[in-house]
Protein backbone atom coordinates (compact mmCIF):
# COMPACT_ATOMS: atom_id res chain seq x y z
CA UNK A 1 0.00 0.00 0.00
CA UNK A 2 2.94 2.48 0.69
CA UNK A 3 4.39 1.38 -2.84
CA UNK A 4 1.27 2.41 -4.50
CA UNK A 5 0.96 6.26 -3.23
CA UNK A 6 5.02 6.93 -3.58
CA UNK A 7 4.33 5.12 -7.33
CA UNK A 8 1.45 7.64 -7.69
CA UNK A 9 3.08 10.62 -5.74
CA UNK A 10 5.81 10.21 -8.35
CA UNK A 11 6.11 12.43 -11.90
CA UNK A 12 6.11 10.76 -15.05
CA UNK A 13 5.31 7.82 -17.16
CA UNK A 14 6.48 4.57 -15.61
CA UNK A 15 10.21 4.44 -16.68
CA UNK A 16 10.68 7.85 -15.53
CA UNK A 17 9.30 7.06 -12.20
CA UNK A 18 11.33 3.86 -12.26
CA UNK A 19 14.56 6.11 -12.92
CA UNK A 20 13.77 8.49 -9.95
CA UNK A 21 13.05 5.10 -7.81
CA UNK A 22 16.62 3.84 -8.48
CA UNK A 23 17.87 7.48 -8.11
CA UNK A 24 16.39 7.39 -4.96
CA UNK A 25 17.40 3.80 -3.75
CA UNK A 26 20.86 4.98 -4.95
CA UNK A 27 21.22 7.88 -2.45
CA UNK A 28 19.56 6.07 0.32
CA UNK A 29 22.68 3.15 -0.12
CA UNK A 30 25.37 6.36 -0.57
CA UNK A 31 24.07 7.64 2.63
CA UNK A 32 24.29 4.68 4.51
CA UNK A 33 27.71 3.39 3.20
CA UNK A 34 29.45 6.85 3.76
CA UNK A 35 27.90 7.77 6.98
CA UNK A 36 25.31 5.55 8.69
CA UNK A 37 27.58 1.78 8.75
CA UNK A 38 30.73 3.48 9.93
CA UNK A 39 28.84 4.99 12.93
CA UNK A 40 27.39 1.98 13.90
CA UNK A 41 30.81 -0.01 13.44
CA UNK A 42 32.72 2.81 15.58
CA UNK A 43 29.74 3.14 18.01
CA UNK A 44 28.59 -0.99 18.67
CA UNK A 45 31.82 -2.75 17.51
CA UNK A 46 35.05 -0.63 18.85
CA UNK A 47 36.72 -2.72 21.55
CA UNK A 48 38.56 0.46 22.76
CA UNK A 49 41.93 0.25 21.30
CA UNK A 50 40.63 1.97 18.47
CA UNK A 51 40.83 -0.86 15.99
CA UNK A 52 37.47 -2.94 14.78
CA UNK A 53 38.11 -6.37 15.46
CA UNK A 54 39.84 -6.84 18.57
CA UNK A 55 43.68 -7.72 19.27
CA UNK A 56 45.96 -8.86 16.38
CA UNK A 57 47.94 -11.77 17.07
Amino acid sequence: MIYRALWRLLPGPPFVRVLILLGLVAGVLVVFDQWLFPWVAATFFDDGTGTVGGPQG
